[in-house]
């Protein structure tokens, strides 16, 4: 990003002049931007050359390199960071906007979960002509976008509800039962989605049912990948085309990546918030864990959030801990009754587990590293 940040400070319009000309999807939500991005990257590929910021520098700095960079294509596909979407809209003027999910991230710095739907609700009404692919299991998206003149909604199933039990309109409670959801207050309820995760594969608009085949573990991915299918569609590529390309996706900015060292097979999976964590323990094997806690700048410095996870899925498996705050994750464990051991560095975890797998589940800084000790693995 810092070419972006240099590039900024010449020209404070260089954002928007490199963007002009092309057509635009921007990517954005709590959870799941990076590899949603690389998705629809991948998708729209079958078009033509894409510029795209693949590892996740998604503020405006990043975006302004990632398009410098790639130098004059017809598309552009940006993870966008959920604060600064209403900035990047107006600079980009995208033709496609993905809005994932939103969850509580980041405590110390970040905004309330309905105040992040009421700036993405307010930037939308700032430019009704863009096509908006919004999540039609989280209530919080739906209320964002529900009032948008082209929508078309997807539905890969919400997991993580702690953030939505309230109506964003007129804060009665919200209810679920069989896939659904309503207000007991008002008239704002789950919309029918065009595009289903339905078994191993995404039920399209038309009612044809697509094969899904990923090297990317977990139901999230699955959902992931149906997104990108929707934006794609929004630039007129067909599903038949774009599916074979999503297998190609292996690895995402490390995420997802297994590698080979003293007879263990390493598998890091980035969790930076509860909702990442509980998708995070869906996808792990039964397999020995190391988790590692870092409270930097990036990460926040506030862990109470470690409360808000569900750490009893790691019952009966070896544990091991390590990171600035293992501590803090430590006296969590010993609430959730998980039993573990500490480590002080990444070297004494592999030595510690026994050959065969090794899921690593880590926070942002913490999985960068990580990624350092295996030699910055993409």
């Amino acid at each position: 990003m810092i070419g972006g940040w240099i590039g900024l400070k010449i020209d404070p319009d260089l954002l928007r002049n490199l963007a002009a000309g092309r057509a635009i999807a921007l990517v954005s939500g709590t959870n799941g931007k990076t590899t949603t991005t690389r998705f629809t990257a991948a998708a729209l590929g079958v078009l033509g050359p894409v510029a795209t910021n693949s590892f996740g520098a998604n503020m405006p700095t990043g975006h302004t390199s990632a398009l410098a960079k790639a130098g004059a294509t017809p598309f552009a596909v940006l993870e966008v960071d959920e604060h600064y979407l209403a900035r990047v809209i107006d600079e980009t003027t995208p033709r496609v906007v993905a809005l994932l999910n939103l969850s509580r991230d980041q405590l110390d710095r970040a905004k309330e979960v309905a105040m992040m739907a009421q700036m993405w609700r307010t930037a939308l009404a700032a430019h009704p002509d863009i096509h908006v692919v919004a999540n039609a299991d989280d209530p919080m998206v739906v209320w964002a976008a529900i009032n948008t003149a082209n929508v078309v909604w997807f539905s890969a199933g919400q997991r993580w509800h702690d953030d939505s039990f309230v109506c964003p309109e007129c804060g009665s409670p919200i209810e679920r039962a069989n896939g659904e959801w309503w207000c007991t207050g008002c008239p704002l309820r789950r919309p029918q989605a065009q595009w289903t995760v339905e078994d191993e594969g995404v039920l399209d608009p038309k009612g044809d049912w697509h094969l899904v085949k990923l090297q990317l573990p977990g139901q999230v991915n699955l959902g992931n990948a149906a997104t990108a299918l929707a934006v794609a569609a929004e630039f007129g590529v067909r599903p038949i085309e774009a599916v074979p390309r999503l297998a190609g996706v292996a690895s995402v900015a490390g995420r997802y990546a297994q590698v080979e060292r003293d007879g263990r097979n390493i598998r890091l999976l980035l969790a930076k918030n509860p909702a990442s964590w509980l998708e995070a323990f869906d996808m792990a094997e039964v397999a020995p864990t190391l988790l590692s806690i870092n409270a930097r700048d990036p990460d926040g410095f506030d862990t109470s959030w470690l409360y808000d996870v569900d750490f009893s899925p790691l019952r009966g498996r070896q544990v091991l801990i390590t990171g600035d705050r293992a501590y803090d994750l430590a006296v969590r464990l010993e609430v959730n009754d998980v039993a573990f051991r500490h480590v002080t560095t990444f070297d004494e975890a592999v030595r510690a587990s026994p050959p065969g797998r090794l899921e690593v589940i880590a926070n942002y800084t913490a999985f960068q590293d990580i990624r350092a000790e295996l030699d910055r693995v993409n």
